[in-house]
Protein backbone atom coordinates (compact mmCIF):
# COMPACT_ATOMS: atom_id res chain seq x y z
CA UNK A 1 0.00 0.00 0.00
CA UNK A 2 1.26 3.87 -0.51
CA UNK A 3 2.18 5.83 2.10
CA UNK A 4 -0.70 8.39 2.92
CA UNK A 5 0.44 12.32 3.43
CA UNK A 6 -1.67 14.56 5.10
CA UNK A 7 -1.01 17.80 3.58
CA UNK A 8 -2.01 20.79 5.38
CA UNK A 9 -1.72 24.41 3.74
CA UNK A 10 -3.76 27.36 3.20
CA UNK A 11 -2.29 29.11 0.05
CA UNK A 12 -4.59 26.86 -3.01
CA UNK A 13 -1.56 27.01 -5.64
CA UNK A 14 0.99 25.70 -2.95
CA UNK A 15 -1.32 22.81 -1.75
CA UNK A 16 -2.49 21.67 -5.00
CA UNK A 17 1.15 21.75 -6.68
CA UNK A 18 2.65 19.57 -3.75
CA UNK A 19 -0.07 17.33 -3.76
CA UNK A 20 0.42 16.81 -7.83
CA UNK A 21 3.84 16.02 -7.23
CA UNK A 22 3.52 14.07 -4.07
CA UNK A 23 0.91 11.49 -6.08
CA UNK A 24 3.17 11.33 -8.82
CA UNK A 25 5.58 10.06 -6.52
CA UNK A 26 3.41 7.25 -5.46
CA UNK A 27 2.17 8.22 -2.60
CA UNK A 28 -1.26 8.66 -1.39
CA UNK A 29 -2.50 12.33 -0.20
CA UNK A 30 -5.29 13.86 1.48
CA UNK A 31 -5.03 17.44 1.78
CA UNK A 32 -6.74 19.99 4.70
CA UNK A 33 -6.63 23.83 4.29
CA UNK A 34 -7.01 24.58 8.25
CA UNK A 35 -6.49 24.04 11.29
CA UNK A 36 -9.68 22.24 12.17
CA UNK A 37 -9.81 20.33 8.68
CA UNK A 38 -6.61 18.72 9.35
CA UNK A 39 -7.82 17.31 12.67
CA UNK A 40 -10.47 15.83 11.35
CA UNK A 41 -8.36 14.09 8.19
CA UNK A 42 -5.90 12.75 10.52
CA UNK A 43 -8.76 11.76 13.00
CA UNK A 44 -10.22 9.66 9.99
CA UNK A 45 -7.57 9.24 7.56
CA UNK A 46 -4.87 8.11 10.08
CA UNK A 47 -1.77 9.22 7.80
CA UNK A 48 1.31 8.11 7.89
CA UNK A 49 3.17 11.30 7.23
CA UNK A 50 2.10 14.92 8.28
CA UNK A 51 3.21 18.06 6.26
CA UNK A 52 1.94 21.39 8.11
CA UNK A 53 1.84 25.04 7.50
CA UNK A 54 2.73 27.04 10.79
CA UNK A 55 -0.17 30.13 9.34
CA UNK A 56 -3.37 28.40 9.08
CA UNK A 57 -6.90 29.81 9.66
CA UNK A 58 -9.24 28.36 12.49
CA UNK A 59 -6.67 26.59 14.40
CA UNK A 60 -2.90 27.75 14.01
CA UNK A 61 -0.12 24.94 13.16
CA UNK A 62 1.64 25.13 16.16
CA UNK A 63 -1.85 23.93 18.13
CA UNK A 64 -2.33 21.68 15.72
CA UNK A 65 1.17 19.92 15.71
CA UNK A 66 0.93 19.67 19.84
CA UNK A 67 -2.65 17.99 19.47
CA UNK A 68 -1.14 15.50 16.72
CA UNK A 69 1.59 14.41 19.10
CA UNK A 70 -0.61 13.61 22.08
CA UNK A 71 -2.82 11.98 20.35
CA UNK A 72 -0.05 9.56 17.76
CA UNK A 73 3.62 9.09 17.37
CA UNK A 74 2.64 10.19 13.38
CA UNK A 75 5.78 11.67 11.43
CA UNK A 76 4.99 15.83 11.57
CA UNK A 77 7.15 17.92 8.68
CA UNK A 78 6.21 21.42 9.67
CA UNK A 79 6.44 23.43 5.85
CA UNK A 80 6.92 27.42 6.76
CA UNK A 81 7.44 31.03 5.85
CA UNK A 82 8.97 31.65 9.32
CA UNK A 83 12.35 31.41 9.11
CA UNK A 84 13.40 32.27 12.89
CA UNK A 85 15.58 29.54 14.76
CA UNK A 86 13.31 30.62 17.60
CA UNK A 87 10.28 29.79 15.09
CA UNK A 88 11.92 26.92 14.31
CA UNK A 89 12.55 25.61 17.92
CA UNK A 90 8.89 26.18 19.28
CA UNK A 91 7.78 24.20 16.40
CA UNK A 92 9.93 20.92 17.28
CA UNK A 93 9.34 21.79 21.16
CA UNK A 94 5.99 21.26 20.06
CA UNK A 95 6.39 17.82 18.64
CA UNK A 96 7.41 18.33 14.86
CA UNK A 97 10.03 16.35 13.91
CA UNK A 98 11.03 18.34 10.85
CA UNK A 99 11.16 21.79 9.78
CA UNK A 100 11.18 23.06 6.37
CA UNK A 101 11.64 26.95 5.15
CA UNK A 102 9.70 28.25 2.17
CA UNK A 103 10.72 28.66 -0.31
CA UNK A 104 12.36 25.52 -0.47
CA UNK A 105 12.67 22.79 -3.45
CA UNK A 106 10.86 19.77 -4.42
CA UNK A 107 13.73 17.57 -4.32
CA UNK A 108 14.79 18.46 -0.32
CA UNK A 109 10.86 17.99 0.31
CA UNK A 110 11.38 14.44 -1.09
CA UNK A 111 13.97 13.55 0.61
CA UNK A 112 13.06 14.85 4.11
CA UNK A 113 9.51 12.61 3.26
CA UNK A 114 11.90 9.66 3.13
CA UNK A 115 13.64 9.74 5.97
CA UNK A 116 10.50 10.40 7.84
CA UNK A 117 8.98 7.46 6.74
CA UNK A 118 12.17 5.50 6.69
CA UNK A 119 12.88 6.30 10.76
CA UNK A 120 9.18 6.05 11.37
CA UNK A 121 8.97 2.03 10.10
CA UNK A 122 6.30 0.13 8.11
CA UNK A 123 3.15 1.22 7.87
CA UNK A 124 0.27 -0.52 10.11
CA UNK A 125 -2.11 -2.65 7.81
CA UNK A 126 -4.25 -4.32 10.60
CA UNK A 127 -7.75 -3.65 10.53
CA UNK A 128 -8.25 -5.43 14.23
CA UNK A 129 -7.33 -3.69 18.02
CA UNK A 130 -7.06 -6.97 20.60
CA UNK A 131 -6.61 -7.09 24.11
CA UNK A 132 -6.77 -10.41 25.52
CA UNK A 133 -10.57 -11.23 25.22
CA UNK A 134 -11.44 -7.97 23.67
CA UNK A 135 -11.22 -7.34 19.83
CA UNK A 136 -12.44 -4.71 18.04
CA UNK A 137 -12.74 -4.66 13.96
CA UNK A 138 -12.39 -1.80 12.35
CA UNK A 139 -13.49 -2.07 9.69
CA UNK A 140 -17.01 -3.77 10.43
CA UNK A 141 -16.76 -1.45 13.65
CA UNK A 142 -17.97 -4.89 15.89
CA UNK A 143 -16.70 -5.21 19.16
CA UNK A 144 -16.37 -8.74 20.37
CA UNK A 145 -15.77 -10.25 24.40
CA UNK A 146 -14.74 -13.96 24.46
CA UNK A 147 -16.27 -13.77 20.83
CA UNK A 148 -19.99 -12.55 22.19
CA UNK A 149 -20.82 -9.17 20.17
CA UNK A 150 -21.11 -6.12 22.41
CA UNK A 151 -23.81 -3.69 21.62
CA UNK A 152 -22.02 -0.33 21.28
CA UNK A 153 -22.88 2.75 20.07
CA UNK A 154 -21.05 4.54 17.35
CA UNK A 155 -19.37 6.77 19.54
CA UNK A 156 -19.12 3.85 22.39
CA UNK A 157 -16.68 2.23 19.57
CA UNK A 158 -14.76 5.22 18.44
CA UNK A 159 -14.07 5.78 22.34
CA UNK A 160 -12.56 2.60 23.05
CA UNK A 161 -11.16 1.95 19.85
CA UNK A 162 -9.10 5.79 20.13
CA UNK A 163 -8.22 4.36 23.92
CA UNK A 164 -7.30 0.89 22.55
CA UNK A 165 -4.95 2.48 19.63
CA UNK A 166 -3.13 4.23 22.94
CA UNK A 167 -2.32 1.81 24.91
CA UNK A 168 -0.73 2.64 28.28
CA UNK A 169 -1.18 6.41 27.11
CA UNK A 170 -2.89 8.90 29.56
CA UNK A 171 -5.26 10.31 26.70
CA UNK A 172 -7.23 13.85 28.53
CA UNK A 173 -11.08 14.48 28.45
CA UNK A 174 -10.69 17.63 26.20
CA UNK A 175 -8.75 15.59 23.36
CA UNK A 176 -10.65 12.79 23.93
CA UNK A 177 -13.18 15.33 23.14
CA UNK A 178 -11.73 16.39 20.25
CA UNK A 179 -11.17 13.02 18.67
CA UNK A 180 -14.48 11.79 19.43
CA UNK A 181 -16.82 14.53 18.97
CA UNK A 182 -15.53 17.29 17.11
CA UNK A 183 -14.09 20.88 17.88
CA UNK A 184 -17.44 22.15 16.81
CA UNK A 185 -19.20 19.86 19.87
CA UNK A 186 -20.70 22.40 22.33
CA UNK A 187 -20.84 19.77 25.33
CA UNK A 188 -18.12 19.52 28.03
CA UNK A 189 -15.80 16.71 29.37
CA UNK A 190 -18.49 15.28 31.21
CA UNK A 191 -20.14 13.42 28.23
CA UNK A 192 -16.70 11.79 28.33
CA UNK A 193 -17.19 10.75 31.85
CA UNK A 194 -20.62 9.39 31.11
CA UNK A 195 -19.40 7.29 27.58
CA UNK A 196 -16.49 5.92 29.38
CA UNK A 197 -18.90 4.72 32.52
CA UNK A 198 -21.00 2.68 29.80
CA UNK A 199 -18.02 1.25 28.20
CA UNK A 200 -17.00 -0.06 31.62
CA UNK A 201 -20.52 -1.62 31.92
CA UNK A 202 -20.28 -3.62 29.13
CA UNK A 203 -16.31 -4.31 29.06
CA UNK A 204 -15.19 -5.18 32.27
CA UNK A 205 -15.90 -7.70 34.77
CA UNK A 206 -16.91 -5.31 37.76
CA UNK A 207 -17.25 -1.60 36.47
CA UNK A 208 -17.34 -0.31 39.82
CA UNK A 209 -12.81 -1.45 39.87
CA UNK A 210 -11.91 -0.81 35.89
CA UNK A 211 -8.89 -2.45 35.15
CA UNK A 212 -9.26 -2.20 31.42
CA UNK A 213 -10.05 1.70 30.88
CA UNK A 214 -8.29 3.52 34.41
CA UNK A 215 -9.03 6.84 35.53
CA UNK A 216 -6.26 9.31 35.90
CA UNK A 217 -7.27 11.59 38.47
CA UNK A 218 -7.82 15.38 37.02
CA UNK A 219 -6.75 14.39 33.12
CA UNK A 220 -8.59 11.32 31.89
CA UNK A 221 -8.27 7.74 31.03
CA UNK A 222 -5.89 5.26 30.18
CA UNK A 223 -6.33 1.86 28.47
CA UNK A 224 -4.92 -0.92 30.50
CA UNK A 225 -6.03 -4.00 28.95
Amino acid sequence: MPEKILLVDDEPTLLEMLAFNLRSSGYEVVTASDGAAALEQARVGSPDLVILDLMLPEIDGLTVCRSLRQASETPILILTARTGELDKIVGLESGADDYLTKPFSLGELQARIRALLRRAGPRRTSDELQSNDLTLNLVSRRAFVNDKELALSPKEFSLLAELMRHRGAVLSRDLLLTRIWGYDFYGDSRTVDVHVRWLREKIEGDASQPVRIVTVRGIGYRFEG
